[in-house]
């Protein structure tokens, strides 16, 4: 490809401008129907557990010491596998009675822990958000009630916050996804004015002439009109 000055680059964007707009124009109306009509909206409600010192050695036992905390923070990865288990999941699902698989709840499940803390964090992602809220408080419950008490003896489990109904869906947002389809429209246009003009061999100006050939041009013909208008409006 031959090196372009500025203006050179200028005039290529320039004269196909059009070309350019109605793409983006384009990319921004598929990503206007994206956004508003084809994404379905989803809600994630969040609840949180904490791993407090157990009290294995009495209720009088008021220190926590950081072996307990150590502990708890090495037993995290352990316990967010433990919510997802398929014992938590199906009693979950009879419980509240809801026509989901186990895998198809697992995927709307997000288990994660605060860095630095004992707090694991409970996403569950629904198109219904009273459902994904009564999701995020009863996986809580059953793992503190059914799992790590009663099966793994575990009491040092608590509920911090319990999971709220959201009002607005996470996964939509219209700005943004209208950016995205219009960065990718002024990345397609660009590309295709530079494939383009790869591949435009036309002359377009005296300057091509000796861009190719390497020859000073000495002169120019002009082009004119020949039709000329005489008086009574005949040519």
């Amino acid at each position: 490809m031959e090196e372009l000055d500025l203006k050179d680059l200028f005039n290529m964007f320039w004269v196909r401008k059009l070309q350019i707009v109605l793409i983006i124009a384009i990319f921004l109306v598929v990503g206007f129907i994206y956004s508003y009509i084809l994404l379905v909206p989803e809600y994630q409600s969040t609840t949180s557990i904490l791993l407090a010192k157990s009290n294995t050695q009495g209720e009088n036992a008021s220190t926590i010491t950081s072996t307990d905390v150590t502990l708890n923070q090495k037993l995290i990865s352990t316990y967010s596998a433990l919510l997802k288990s398929e014992s938590v999941l199906t009693e979950v699902i009879n419980n509240l009675g809801i026509e989901k698989t186990i895998e198809e709840l697992e995927d709307n499940i997000t288990v994660s822990a605060k860095e630095d803390t004992e707090i694991i964090e409970i996403r569950v992602a629904d198109q219904d958000a009273g459902i994904a809220q009564r999701i995020a408080n009863e996986v809580a419950q059953v793992f503190i009630t059914k799992i790590a008490q009663e099966y793994y003896n575990m009491d040092n489990v608590y509920v911090v916050d319990e999971a709220q109904v959201e009002i607005e869906p996470y996964n939509i947002n219209h700005t943004k996804d209208l950016l995205i389809f219009a960065c990718a429209g002024i990345m397609i246009a660009i590309i295709y004015v530079l494939i383009a003009n790869m591949l435009d061999t036309t002359v377009k100006s005296k300057e091509d002439i000796e861009k190719k050939l390497g020859l000073t041009v000495l002169s120019s013909i002009p082009l004119c009109d020949f039709k000329v208008t005489v008086k009574g409006g005949k040519k």
